[in-house]
């Protein structure tokens, strides 16, 4: 892997060789074009294909190149350019049946990641608004613990002015009310039980009445037995 510095502004690092085909490390550095240095370096850490790696290795190269070369803060840069080159074919033999061989073609490509420096006034539109939105979410955290304090204490102050608050005594109407609810209550439950007990009452009778009506009708069958078989023996 080697770094240089381009006359174009930015810096530049190339990864040469590496084995793996151009199209799949094209696939990464799609993803961390434009992007910001540490944007991009967390998306290469996230990302789950093998090329992955080297571009990361190559990212860090031209990061590294920039600071030490042209003494511009990591924190100033985004990769301005990054693209992925085929490089020769490796071309080896698998043997197969009958002495023949089959053609195995391993590729390599090279990789390509530029990074420069944001302008002034760039750099100060994204330290504006970095700034704006940290103090919208200071102020709106404030608010937060504010409001959530001002409930609390008004929670407290309406409990405590329920529990000092006297019990006014009931009026003779209410009492008066009172006393024929729990009378008409009363005779409700009366009426109730009184119609339960009725109920089982006859639901015993017309049981005894069943049971005595079978015993009888099993005697009768009894009786006839005894006089088929008094007719059967004489």
């Amino acid at each position: 892997m080697t770094a240089t510095v381009t006359e174009r502004p930015g810096s530049k690092a190339e990864s040469k060789f590496v084995r793996m085909s151009a199209s799949k490390a094209r696939v990464v550095l799609n993803l961390i074009r434009g992007k910001k240095v540490s944007e991009a370096q967390q998306i290469l850490f996230l990302t789950d294909r093998l090329a992955a790696e080297p571009v990361k290795k190559c990212l860090d190269s031209a990061i590294a190149n920039a600071a030490h070369n042209e003494d511009i803060s990591p924190d100033d840069l985004y990769v301005s350019a990054c693209y992925s080159d085929e490089g020769p074919t490796i071309k080896r033999f698998r043997p197969r049946a009958r002495g023949r061989a089959s053609r195995i073609h391993k590729q390599v490509c090279h990789i390509f990641v530029e990074v420069s420096r944001y302008t002034d006034e760039e750099l100060k539109e994204m330290r504006d608004s970095a700034a704006a939105k940290a103090k919208s979410n200071e102020g709106k955290a404030k608010s937060k613990k504010k409001a959530s304090r001002s409930d609390r204490v008004a929670k407290s102050k309406a409990k405590d002015t329920a529990e000092e608050k006297p019990a006014t005594p009931p009026t003779p109407d209410e009492v008066e009310e009172e006393v024929v609810d729990e009378a008409v209550e009363a005779e409700e439950v009366e009426t109730e039980e009184s119609t339960e007990a009725e109920a089982e009452v006859t639901e015993e009778v017309e049981a005894e009445a069943e049971e005595t009506e079978e015993v009888e009708a099993e005697e009768e069958a009894e009786e006839s037995d005894n006089e088929d078989e008094k007719e059967g023996e004489a």
